[in-house]
C-alpha cells in the first residue's frame, strides 16, 4: 500500500511536470509554433469550438504560421478569434488561408513573457509540494491506524520529500531553459 501511495505521489508530480510544460509550449518565443494557438476557440456556427478542430496549421517558415480551414466560411471567426487573443499576433486573410506572421518580440514583451512564465514555474512548484502534503498526510494516517511503523512513516517521508525536491529541480531547470529561448534575440 505505501509503495503505490509513492507510485501515486511520482505520477501527480510527472503530471504537474506536463502540465507545466504544455504552459511553456503555449509562450510564443520569437520562432513560430502552433501549440501557441492550442487555447483559441472560435465562433463556427454559433458555437465555441477549438481552433485546432476547424483548421489545419503548419509552420512555412520561421517566422509564419499558416491556418488552413477545412470549412472556408470560418476564415473571419478565426482571424477574429486570433485578434481578440493576448498573443499581440495580426492575422492576413487571402479568402482561402490566413497568414500570421510573428513579429520580432520586444525586449519589454520579452519580460513580460519571463514573468509569466515564472509564475507557471511557482503554480507548479505549489502543486507538487500540495501532492507531497496529501501523500505524507496519507502516510500519518496509515502510521496512526498502526499499519505502518513510525520508523516506515519517516522513511516514507524521507522518500517523498526526495521526490518533491527531485521534482522542483526539475521545474528549476524547465524555467531556466524556457527564460532562456525567450531572451534569445
Amino acid at each position: 500500500m505505501t509503495e503505490k501511495g509513492l507510485k501515486d505521489a511520482r505520477e501527480r508530480m510527472d503530471k504537474a511536470l506536463g502540465a507545466l510544460s504544455h504552459e511553456f509550449g503555449a509562450i510564443r518565443t520569437g520562432r513560430a509554433s502552433s501549440s501557441i494557438l492550442e487555447k483559441i476557440t472560435v465562433e463556427y456556427y454559433g458555437v465555441p469550438t477549438p481552433l485546432l478542430q476547424i483548421a489545419s496549421i503548419s509552420v512555412p517558415e520561421p517566422q509564419m504560421l499558416l491556418i488552413t480551414p477545412y470549412d472556408k466560411t470560418a476564415i473571419g471567426g478565426i482571424e477574429k478569434a486570433i485578434l481578440a487573443s493576448d498573443l499581440g499576433l495580426n492575422p492576413a486573410n487571402d479568402g482561402q488561408v490566413i497568414r500570421v506572421p510573428f513579429p520580432p518580440l520586444t525586449e519589454e514583451r520579452r519580460k513580460e513573457l519571463v514573468k509569466l512564465c515564472k509564475h507557471y514555474a511557482e503554480e507548479a512548484r505549489v502543486a507538487v509540494r500540495n501532492i507531497r502534503r496529501d501523500i505524507n498526510d496519507f502516510f500519518k494516517h496509515q502510521e496512526r491506524d498502526s499499519e505502518i511503523s513510525q520508523d516506515e512513516l519517516h522513511r516514507l517521508e524521507a522518500e517523498v520529500q526526495k521526490l518533491t525536491d527531485a521534482h522542483i529541480a526539475e521545474i528549476d531547470e524547465m524555467l531556466k531553459r524556457k527564460e532562456q529561448e525567450i531572451m534569445e534575440v
